[in-house]
């Protein structure tokens, strides 16, 4: 049930018996949202695309590089956006004198495409529609062997099986999984800025609109008889009836029907175990790279840096952004002078988009800083560097030439 909103024409295969209908119904009945439904099937009246789980996870905290806003959870799309950062297994090295490892990673994510407020995402194409038909040929088989050898408890208990999964599957797939975003406001400046993970940061680039899409969208559920939800009360109630009646016949049919209720169990089981196999996180996030139009080879970039200042440099130059200090405290929130000189010596050439080529005028003029200090100084400065040059072959010729086309 829980994969029904993601594959096209997955909510017509469901006309088969299956074990857990008494489950099925205890969960999803709670969807129903009245004083009968709540009685038949207490708890919480929970949220359609968050009992899916195609919504509710929290994002990782998100920096705007413009406008200096903070969210601090940010919402479903983003923790998807994350969790596909951290799936790609090889990013590509930033060299770094002092480190031979890159533990530290930027994901770049160029979010070209702004989506309607409102759109029907298209739901994937799959052979697992069709492959429901031998769990389905299976009951139907089994249920017809049972009428010729006159077994009519078994005959009744597989029919009503087929029966109340079928209409239970057909009614809660019913629903229209849909994706909004808030709209952005009039004169909004450009959307870009981080995801802060403990795996790395994300750097999200595009409009304010496309960046709302991830930050804060959200996919939900649209069903007709909203917010009663009273057809899947009466399919949950049509579960529960399955379950109480196979109890009661099963015990008088022939040993024969019982092997066949149990083989189409068997059956059944074994499909639905394959389709608890899928990940439905990553299938959801395919469906958002639709929804934001997003090509992996193209627009989704990863790279590995060696140490946390290498990182931070290259991420903020990524962003450009007109405020770079207040993204270095962020991400850096060291404050002794050595450190402060550094983010101004950096936030200095980052304004006015100088090389990363550092002299004696970006060394303190007094002698307060101790040798050690010096020491924590220059390999900032190398770190830097080499997180200037790792960013000028990866990007900056692209940048120029889609700054050149606006």
């Amino acid at each position: 049930m829980a994969t029904v909103h993601l594959f096209k024409g997955r909510r017509w295969f469901g006309w088969y018996n299956t074990p857990g209908s008494y489950e099925i119904a205890k969960q999803y009945g709670q969807l129903a949202n009245a004083r009968l439904w709540d009685g038949l099937f207490p708890g919480p009246n929970r949220d359609p695309a968050q009992l899916f789980g195609l919504d509710g996870k929290p994002g990782p905290r998100f920096l705007a590089a413009h406008s200096g806003s903070v969210i601090q959870r940010s919402a479903h799309p983003a923790y998807l956006v994350a969790r596909k950062a951290q799936s790609i297994a090889r990013p590509t090295p930033i060299r770094n004198s002092r480190r031979a490892t890159c533990d530290y990673t930027v994901t770049t994510i160029d979010l070209v495409h702004e989506p309607p407020l409102q759109i029907h995402p298209n739901r994937l194409e799959s052979h697992l529609p069709l492959l429901a038909l031998v769990p389905i040929a299976t009951s139907v088989a089994a249920c017809v062997v049972c009428a010729l050898v006159a077994d009519w408890g078994c005959f009744v208990s597989i029919a009503l099986g087929i029966l109340a999964s079928g209409v239970a599957c057909f009614a809660i797939g019913s629903g229209q999984l849909t994706f909004t975003h808030p709209s952005p406001a009039v004169g909004a400046p450009p959307g870009d800025g981080v995801l802060i993970d403990d795996e790395g940061i994300i750097v999200l680039r595009g409009c304010e609109g496309a960046v709302n899409s991830v930050t804060r969208g959200r996919f939900c559920l649209k069903f007709e008889g909203e917010p009663r939800y009273s057809s899947i009360g009466v399919c949950s109630v049509g579960l529960t009836l399955q379950f109480l009646l196979q109890l009661l016949f099963i015990p008088q049919g022939t040993l024969f029907g019982q092997v066949m209720f149990v083989v189409t169990l068997g059956v059944s089981w074994a499909y639905n175990a394959y389709l608890s196999v899928l990940d439905k996180e990553d299938i959801q996030t395919d469906i958002l790279k639709d929804v934001l139009h997003l090509d992996e080879a193209e627009h989704i970039r990863k790279f590995g840096c060696g140490t946390r200042t290498a990182q931070v440099v290259f991420t903020a130059l990524s962003l450009q952004s007109p405020r770079p200090m207040k993204l270095l405290d962020e991400l850096l929130p060291n404050d002794t002078p050595v450190w402060q000189h550094w983010k101004k010596v950096l936030e200095r050439k980052l304004l006015a988009k100088e090389e990363f080529r550092f002299g004696e005028s970006d060394w303190p003029t007094h002698s307060a800083f101790s040798f050690e200090d010096r020491e924590l100084l220059n390999g900032l400065f190398v770190d830097a560097r080499e997180a200037w040059d790792g960013w000028q072959t990866a990007f900056r010729q692209r940048d120029e030439e889609s700054i050149d086309e606006k």
